[in-house]
């Protein structure tokens, strides 16, 4: 009798070891960073006294929306790592030269907190194995920071533009991972 008891419970547990792990930081926490880092950006967006044209900007920067539907059908740890990936170099985005923008130090400073315990929590998630970087969404924020902010002297119209773009992808990472949440 305890051997069946111990067999099930090893098959349990080995079941479990293969299913992706429960993860109380993301229970609990991941909506509430969410929600302030895109308060954030609204807030920037209210302060911003700049309208922008991005006809232009569209054409040398495509938001790769192909890579978000490839990371939407792979497993969850690759989700999470695709979404810590966004939100890592969102971060180093934002870190930039922002002396231009024409938001507060104070709230982009927040911004950048947020985004960064957001990607802290959720690496922590993801487990021991850590995550291969994607190519393509590296290439694309370097051409944000060359292409938009660089070309564009790190102007306020610019920052402008990253904001704007930066809040699709945490809104869309934020799709990410609440799908992750809404399956467990």
């Amino acid at each position: 009798m305890l051997n069946r008891i111990f067999f099930v419970c090893l098959c349990l547990g080995l079941y479990s070891a293969g299913a992706f792990p429960s993860c109380r930081w993301m229970d609990h926490r991941f909506r509430l960073y969410s929600e302030n880092s895109l308060g954030l950006l609204d807030m920037m967006a209210s302060n911003s006294t700049n309208t922008t044209e991005d006809a232009a900007v569209e054409d040398t920067v495509v938001f790769p929306n192909n890579l978000y539907s490839q990371a939407s059908n792979s497993s969850a740890e690759d989700k999470l790592g695709f979404t810590v990936q966004i939100l890592e170099e969102t971060s180093a985005l934002f870190e930039e030269d922002h002396s231009s923008a024409s938001w507060e130090e104070n709230t982009m400073e927040n911004f950048i907190n947020i985004v960064t315990r957001q990607a802290d929590g959720l690496r922590s998630c993801i487990g021991r194995h850590g995550h291969k970087k994607n190519k393509k969404l590296q290439k694309y924020f370097k051409r944000l920071s060359s292409h938009v902010l660089k070309t564009m002297g790190h102007s306020a119209e610019a920052w402008e533009l990253i904001r704007k773009e930066i809040k699709t992808h945490l809104m869309k990472a934020n799709q990410l991972v609440s799908s992750l949440l809404t399956s467990n």
